[in-house]
């Protein structure tokens, strides 16, 4: 085999193999422990034959740079596919001066559970809105928020649900 055709195959190996350990690890936080786990199977043996591939041929710098290149390729890419599954469940917290009531209504208007409380901040009263949504909706509710406050404060946080509650898949 041609050292760039090694090169280039150790590149796509390390992409596959790190795209995987980094969506694995991220299930792992999650508690998805099935998937993490058949994830973290798949992963082993294509960063054995990444390596293997390595190891079998005379060492160059054409295998050396897609082993690197891969590696940060593939946590890039792991992560652009997290980004793009949205798995899990995200936590808005809102601050707003003058406009709590208003956000807390547009997100009921629009089917998601919102909690309202009142507040003090460093200048002031200040209303918090509360509102936890799947990942996937989580663009939308910032969107809505945005309308309805355009100068509220946002903040964004992931969650892991452990009993009850109201969310609208």
């Amino acid at each position: 085999m041609s050292p760039v055709l090694a090169g280039l195959l150790v590149f796509l190996m390390r992409v596959s193999d790190m795209s995987l350990d980094t969506l694995r690890l991220l299930f792992v936080m999650r508690g998805r422990k099935l998937l993490s786990a058949l994830i973290g199977a798949t992963q082993a043996a294509v960063f054995i034959l990444a390596v293997s591939t390595v190891l079998s041929n005379e060492l160059n710098l054409w295998t050396v740079l897609g082993y690197a290149g891969g590696f940060g390729t593939g946590v890039a890419v792991g992560m652009i596919a997290e980004e793009k599954l949205a798995l899990g469940y995200a936590m808005f917290h809102i601050y707003s001066k003058e406009r709590g009531k208003v956000i807390a209504l547009a997100l009921r208007n629009a089917g998601h559970a919102a909690t309202l409380f009142a507040a003090q901040g460093k200048c002031g009263d200040v209303s918090v809105v509360h509102c936890a949504v799947s990942r996937r909706k989580a663009p939308a509710v910032r969107t809505l928020v945005e309308r309805a406050d355009p100068e509220a404060f946002i903040t964004l946080e992931e969650v892991r649900p452990l009993r009850r509650g109201y969310f609208r898949r």
